[in-house]
Parts: C-alpha cells; sequence; structure tokens
C-alpha cells in the first residue's frame, strides 16, 4: 500500500516553482506562476521556503536574492516587509514585473484550490527549530491532518526533527546520492542518475509504501522510461505539456 497523499499522485505533474512561464510574464515562485501552473493541469505545485529575519515564511529558492530580485542581501537576514517591497527582475535583469513580489506562504496557500497539494521544500535549515516548525503547522492549517501537503528537503536530519515533531505531516527526502533510499519517508525524490544505477529503486520503495518523484531536468527525454517504471508524480517546468505527452504515450 503506497504513502496516503490526497490527491493520489498517479504520473500526476508537480508544477517546479510553480509555472515559471516568461514568455507570459510568470517568474519562478512568483503568485502569477501558481496560478498559471492551476489554470494548465498541475495538481501538485512545488516551493521553496526561507524564513524571513522577523520568521515569516516566504517562498523563494535561492539564499540570496539576487538572480530573481537583483538584490544581494540574504532572504533570512530581511524582514518580511523589506522583501515585500522588492519587485521580481527577469533571470539576467532584463525584465521588471511591477507586480510580481516574493509571496509568503499564506499568499502561496490563498491562491491554490483547496484540491491543488503544495509540495514544501524546506531550504532554511532553521526549519529545524521549534518555534519554525509550529509556525509552518500554523500556517497549513487542517492540510496537514487531511494530508494535503508535503515538506521536502535534502537534509535527513532537519526531515527527522520536523517529523518528530509533526508525525502526521508527509515527509518526502531528496535523494542525490542515495541508490536505495531512506526508509521511513513517505515520498522519495532521486535524482535521475539514481533510477539508472538502481533500475529496482522504485519497485523497492512501492514495496515499502513510498512514492517516488524523479528530479529529471530533461524529464520529456526519458518520460517513457519513468512510465514504465511506475513513478508516481513528475516534477515539470511546464505541467500542461507533461500532461499532454503522458496521455499521449499512455
Amino acid at each position: 500500500m503506497r504513502a496516503a497523499l490526497h490527491p493520489d499522485f498517479l504520473t500526476r505533474p508537480i508544477a517546479h516553482r510553480a509555472f515559471h512561464d516568461l514568455t507570459q510574464n510568470r517568474p519562478e515562485n512568483s503568485l502569477a506562476a501558481f496560478v498559471l501552473a492551476v489554470q494548465h493541469g498541475a495538481d501538485l505545485v512545488e516551493t521553496d521556503l526561507w524564513v524571513s529575519a522577523d520568521g515569516e515564511i516566504v517562498c523563494h529558492h535561492d539564499a540570496t536574492l539576487q538572480r530573481i530580485f537583483g538584490d544581494p542581501r540574504r532572504v533570512d537576514a530581511m524582514s518580511a516587509a523589506e522583501l515585500g517591497r522588492l519587485r521580481m527582475i527577469g533571470g539576467h535583469g532584463v525584465a521588471t514585473w511591477a507586480d510580481e513580489r516574493l509571496p509568503t506562504l499564506e499568499a502561496l496557500l490563498s491562491v491554490l484550490p483547496d484540491e491543488v497539494v503544495p509540495m514544501l521544500e524546506l531550504k532554511d535549515p532553521r526549519f529545524g527549530d521549534a518555534a519554525r516548525i509550529r509556525r509552518l503547522v500554523e500556517i497549513l492549517g487542517a492540510r496537514v491532518g487531511e494530508r494535503r501537503v508535503g515538506v521536502l528537503t535534502e537534509h535527513l536530519s532537519l526531515l527527522r526533527a520536523v517529523k518528530a515533531a509533526v508525525p502526521e505531516l508527509v515527509v518526502g527526502y531528496i535523494a542525490l546520492a542515495n541508490p536505495f533510499g531512506p526508509r521511513w519517508p513517505e515520498l522519495l525524490g532521486p535524482w535521475w542518475p539514481i533510477l539508472r544505477l538502481n533500475p529496482l529503486y522504485v519497485r523497492m520503495a512501492h514495496r515499502r509504501g513510498q512514492r517516488v518523484c524523479p528530479l529529471d531536468p530533461d524529464l520529456h527525454r526519458r518520460l517513457a522510461r519513468y512510465l514504465a517504471l511506475d513513478v508516481d508524480a513528475l516534477l515539470t517546468n511546464d505541467p500542461r505539456e507533461t500532461r499532454r505527452r503522458v496521455d499521449a504515450l499512455r
């Protein structure tokens, strides 16, 4: 029996950092990108979490704000108010989205329909602190008990701390090197060469009741193989195109 998570994965596309389509002015981890991801068929959306200097939980990938906002400061060194005043720019500083600011986790949840599951990667090591975990659970609310959210990280010690504090929370391990994967997290996200090194990875995980989503920047190139391996979800930058290709292959 595979780990329960509502809705069941069934090789569903997970929108990686939302649907960051720059041709439609949707930079990564922006509210506009999350809305677009839902409109284009994402059943799950992935984002990255940091904690501001005054304890607010925000959606941002990098430790610094340079790449997305053109500001060299660290996310965790600024207050939520300071972060909220920044404007997103293009990856190379070529465009500005005046209406796109760094969203808080609360703002993200406010634009997601109840049936869309957020997958939250913990980037900030301070999430191991009891106060940060309590704040995260407070924001997620009923989603935790209803298993309509997943928390991910590549740091096992951090994942253990979160799981110990909130046993009912669905947790996932981002496996960058381990060819077998730990036995206890409900979800596993192996870097794609691991599935080549160990072709039985998915089968072994399923026997333990775990779900598997490969991490592959060239997802569509190996999509048929992932379907043959019976993976449970697909992390994609374009959920609409991934869904189309999955349907075509099936």
